[in-house]
């Protein structure tokens, strides 16, 4: 169902505030954390969001988004205000869904196996690329999550750090749901803690620029517990509207 003008000029007024806002803080906990802005990346995770409206935001000087489905970005693709933002890829990937993307996105966030990888090397090398990943991390080691287990991390790193056309640029984690702050900070720290340990092993393929955690109703704990990069969707753009 289409926006009435009232509705879309609306809708854009409250994108406004809401960058306002999450830029705000995210200013915050990076003082508090001992960090300048300019070292935590703000990504919009844009998800079910119109192109006009997350163009939008980009004219208010967001410069990352993602996309969680191959789908919906490449239905997306051609709208998108590019020229002034960077897209990547957050969701989980479907290795046949690979080749759609491959040329189209900056980074995948969501590698989290070798097979996977094996697939974004031989498409990126099709492409005369090499692709930057992040390895996705189950911190909260939930069975219906993607994502490594933390004990298996160090073999799946060595395993893909050998695969030619793709580089490791860090790690990424989306823990579970929790009623406390006290307990989603505890799998921040621990994702913070592995984030250290492999940044201290100086592996071939691997630089330990990005962490990626935290979303909208966490993102400033997240950046207090180390993250330099967050995922910020319904704060910014309202309730996802899935009916789309």
């Amino acid at each position: 169902m289409e926006r009435s003008s009232d509705e879309l000029r609306e809708k854009l007024r409250s994108v406004e505030e809401n960058y306002r806002i999450i830029e705000e803080n995210i200013s915050k906990a990076c003082e508090k954390s001992g960090r300048e802005r300019k070292d935590v990346i703000f990504l919009a995770a844009t998800k079910t969001v119109d192109p006009e409206v997350i163009n939008h935001a980009i004219s208010q000087g967001l410069r990352f988004i993602g996309e969680n489905r191959a789908q919906e970005l490449l239905s997306k693709y051609d709208r998108y205000d590019l020229e002034n933002c960077e897209l990547q890829f957050i969701g989980h990937l479907q290795s046949n869904k690979v080749r759609q993307i491959i040329d189209k996105v900056s980074l995948i966030q969501s590698v989290d196996s070798v097979k996977l990888a094996n697939e974004v090397a031989r498409q990126a090398k099709l492409h005369n690329k090499t692709m930057d990943i992040l390895v996705e991390v189950n911190i909260g080691r939930e069975e219906n999550k993607s994502g490594v287990m933390p004990e298996q991390l160090d073999e799946l790193l060595g395993k893909i750090s050998e695969i030619d056309g793709i580089f490791v640029k860090g790690l990424m984690a989306i823990p579970p749901i929790c009623e406390k702050k006290s307990e989603i900070c505890k799998y921040f720290e621990d994702m913070h803690k592995i984030f250290i340990d492999i940044s201290g092993k100086k592996s071939d393929n691997v630089s330990m620029d990005i962490l990626s955690m935290g979303m909208s109703d966490d993102y400033e704990e997240a950046i207090l517990c180390g993250a330099n990069m967050v995922r910020v969707g319904s704060s910014l753009f309202g309730k996802r509207n899935y009916a789309k």
